[in-house]
This record gives structure tokens, C-alpha cells and sequence, in this order.
């Protein structure tokens, strides 16, 4: 019985740590946000909006502050007329591209098999 114990309580850590993971990148924004940030470097704020389709001024601004405050983005303002205020993947925010890239691979696989399920 104590085996099980040690077991479960394994299995909790590890199980809390992918609830954490599935928070931070959680909603329909913060992984296109972090893969056109990976891809561009660093970014303005209108640029990102014009780029991340469907995503309004309120949404965007509210996911970058969630990105900086997990330190997976900074945001640098430029004392310039006007301000001008970047957003760049931190090398933190970068770690993130191999869970995104294992995620594209299932989810090519995942909507393939739907799709040829549908089909029979």
C-alpha cells in the first residue's frame, strides 16, 4: 500500500507540472502569439495585430502581459516620439518550441484520423 502511495504521489507532481503547462498556453491566442514571435523576432504591438488573425487590441494586450508576467516575453519601450514598445521571445519563451512542434505533429495526426474516420 505504501508503494501506491509514493506512486500516486509522483503522479500528482507530474500531473500538476502538465496542468501548469496547459494554463500558461492555454487559450486560442498564446501559442500563435509565441510561434510568430519565434519566427519574427521582435515585434511591435500593431504588427502583432495585424498578424495574429481575429485578435483584438484588448485580447492581445491582455495575453502579452500574461506572456511577460511567466517571462516568456519581454516588452522593451523605446523613448521615442512616438513610443515605441517591442515584444520579443525571451530564451526562456524559446524552450517552449519543442512542446509546440510535438503539438503540431499530433494534431496533424489527430485531425488526419478524424477526418479519415468521417470519411468511412
Amino acid at each position: 500500500m505504501e508503494e501506491k502511495k509514493i506512486v500516486y504521489s509522483s503522479c500528482k507532481v507530474k500531473l500538476q507540472a502538465i496542468h501548469d503547462t496547459m494554463d500558461l498556453l492555454s487559450g486560442k491566442w498564446k501559442v500563435t502569439i509565441i510561434g510568430y514571435l519565434n519566427i519574427m523576432g521582435k515585434c511591435r504591438f500593431m504588427e502583432l495585430q495585424r498578424n495574429v488573425e481575429g485578435i483584438g487590441a484588448k485580447m492581445l494586450s491582455k495575453e502579452l502581459k500574461d506572456l511577460e508576467i511567466n517571462e516568456l516575453i519581454t516588452r522593451t519601450v523605446y523613448d521615442t516620439r512616438p513610443v515605441t514598445i517591442q515584444y520579443e521571445l525571451t530564451p526562456y519563451g524559446r524552450t517552449l518550441q519543442n512542446i509546440i512542434n510535438e503539438m503540431y505533429t499530433w494534431g496533424i495526426k489527430h485531425r488526419e484520423r478524424i477526418i479519415k474516420k468521417k470519411k468511412n
